[in-house]
């Protein structure tokens, strides 16, 4: 018999200050149905104020879709440590500010500490970074981060597969985003190939 205990998968999300805090409630309610993956969730104070703004929710409705919770502030949680062993982090949505943050090495709260982390340990970060039209700062901290291993991934709707409510094409991003984590689901149908014309 293994000495080792084994762990349920384990996923690190962030909800920040930019829009779109749907994707990132979305993302815990779908994990919150998969017992294999364990969910650690951050939000951000301007996180707590989009959820209010834009789905009418409290922090601890959203904190309740989670496994567990971590304060933003608290930097010596658990992960923020290299030895917190996880699959990676998704951050949905990504503000500006936490962009910079990570392209920049700060790890000046939580979020910021363990998308570093999950960088340093060769671990999957997903940034779905939200903001039009990028300037070119934006441009460069995306491309330091990219070149660090990490993948910038906008929530851009795709409309191949004919959505027929913002429900759809939420499921649709979120689905693409749990490929890169190969975690099984059938939020969106897979693509076929182009209809011939009749």
């Amino acid at each position: 018999m293994s000495l080792l205990s084994h762990h349920p998968r384990r996923l690190i999300i962030a909800i920040t200050g930019a829009t779109g805090v749907a994707y990132g409630v979305r993302l815990l309610q779908i994990l919150r149905d998969l017992p294999e993956i364990e969910s650690h969730l951050m939000i951000s104070d301007a996180g707590v104020l989009n959820l209010h703004q834009e789905l009418d929710m409290r922090r601890k409705d959203v904190e309740a879709l989670a496994d567990v919770v971590h304060n933003v502030r608290d930097v010596g949680a658990s992960i923020a440590s290299g030895s917190f062993q996880s699959d990676g982090m998704i951050v949905a949505p990504c503000s500006m500010k936490t962009l910079a943050s990570v392209a920049n090495g700060l790890s000046d709260n939580l979020i910021a500490r363990a998308a570093d982390v999950v960088l340093k340990e060769r671990r999957r970060l997903v940034l779905m970074v939200r903001e039009t039209p990028f300037n070119l700062a934006h441009l460069r901290n995306m491309t330091s981060v990219t070149e660090m291993g990490g993948i910038i991934f906008p929530p851009l709707p795709g409309f191949y597969h004919r959505p027929q409510s913002i429900e759809e094409m939420i499921d649709h991003t979120i689905g693409r985003v749990l490929d890169l984590y190969a975690v099984p689901h059938t939020l969106t149908p897979r693509w076929s190939g182009l209809k011939s014309e009749t």
